[in-house]
């Protein structure tokens, strides 16, 4: 597939991966593992993606409404019991009259970042938006864009006093088949919701700091999730090529000074949403594949934790998971069921959950743990 311009190469590249999924639906082989359902998620938060554990110890979670513009996107978080309430809702983009959030963190300041990926609903146009919500005790007291002009704003990812962002479309012409996006940077000090800052197209913003390709002629999307290690090194999927790659960054973390291909494929059809989480260890969510994978830092092993086929979320069940984040030893997984590679949106909606227990013998360390069997 040739690329086309911006999100609309996005969303053509989505759209017409459904057809050749579908003709591989029924060659897939048994589950893996025994996710369970965490919480149920009424019926107009049917999209949920991204999620952060809050200093507070909830999960906090992005969701939208695929299929129903009239419901605003918003940000719930679940407590320690698993209940869900709502956080705050988002404002509509005053083009679209929607909300489509995805990625989302809390920066040193306090506040918490959220991409507004209006291409994830086929708009197109580089009008997709990073939103701050602003926190005081604890409590949002509002909510304004601070950064326009992404193509496929993705995840969000903060350290020091920076706020990252992939891109997962930077809207390029090739006719090579090349697939380009890439990871912005802002300062938290000039992310300012009086004056936001507008991003100069096709990648020749300043703000700019590592471009990747993607050459997939099914999955033309490119950097998704993203995180950071304690060391600062910065880790992002390239969702079409099944990697992530590691970039070893500058002291300032303003810029990479190397990268490489980290970990690629190893039963990994994607890399969309992920986590270098607490235990040490890379927790990834596989959309394509219908799974979560976890992998270790030190030996780059992929132990996948729970995979079963395109399914409607019944039990547990993965269904197009997008987002997977550890709290103690539970993933949490974000079922984002939207209707791409041959899934079809259907209740329930769900947040599945998959316990940790023992270790997957990777000879790698000695925390790899595994999904219950129980």
């Amino acid at each position: 597939m040739k690329q086309t311009n911006g999100s609309f190469c996005v969303s053509l590249a989505l759209t017409a991966a459904v057809l050749c999924a579908g003709m591989l639906a029924g060659c897939q082989a048994p589950p893996i593992g025994n996710p369970k359902i965490a919480v149920n998620l009424p019926a107009e938060r049917n999209s949920p993606d991204g999620m952060v554990l809050g200093k507070d110890g909830n999960m906090y979670l992005s969701t939208f409404n695929f299929g129903d513009k009239t419901v605003p996107g918003a940000i719930m978080y679940i407590d320690k019991n698993d209940k869900l309430s709502k956080f705050v809702e988002l404002p509509d983009h005053p083009d679209t009259e929607r909300t489509c959030p995805l990625g989302i963190d809390f920066a040193s300041d306090g506040n918490l970042y959220v991409a507004d990926a209006q291409a994830i609903v086929g708009a197109e146009g580089a009008i997709s938006r990073l939103l701050k919500v602003t926190i005081a005790g604890g409590k949002p007291v509002s909510v304004e864009t601070v950064v326009d002009g992404f193509n496929f704003s993705n995840a969000v990812a903060c350290r020091g006093d920076a706020v990252y962002v992939t891109e997962t479309s930077l809207g390029i012409k090739d006719d090579t088949g090349v697939h380009h996006s890439g990871v912005y940077r802002f300062a938290l000090s000039e992310l300012n919701g009086a004056k936001p800052i507008k991003l100069a197209a096709e990648g020749k913003d300043k703000h700019l700091i590592a471009r990747l390709e993607t050459r997939n002629p099914d999955w033309a999307v490119g950097a998704n999730g993203m995180d950071f290690d304690p060391e600062g090194n910065m880790y992002v999927c390239n969702f079409g090529e099944a990697s992530i790659e590691k970039f070893k960054m500058n002291a300032a973390g303003t810029k990479p000074v190397s990268r490489k291909v980290f970990v690629k494929g190893q039963g990994m059809l994607c890399t969309d949403g992920m986590d270098y989480a607490a235990d040490g260890m890379i927790y990834v969510a596989d959309f394509l594949g219908n799974a979560v994978h976890q992998i270790c830092p030190a030996s780059g092993k992929v132990n996948t934790l729970a995979k079963n086929p395109v399914s409607d979320g019944t039990d547990g069940r993965l269904d197009k998971p997008s987002e997977s984040r550890l709290r103690g030893k539970k993933v949490y997984v974000a079922n984002i069921d939207i209707p791409y590679d041959n899934n079809v949106v259907d209740a329930p909606y769900t947040i599945s959950v998959i316990e940790l227990t023992g270790c997957c013998k990777c000879k790698c360390c000695c925390k790899c743990p595994k999904p219950a069997t129980k």
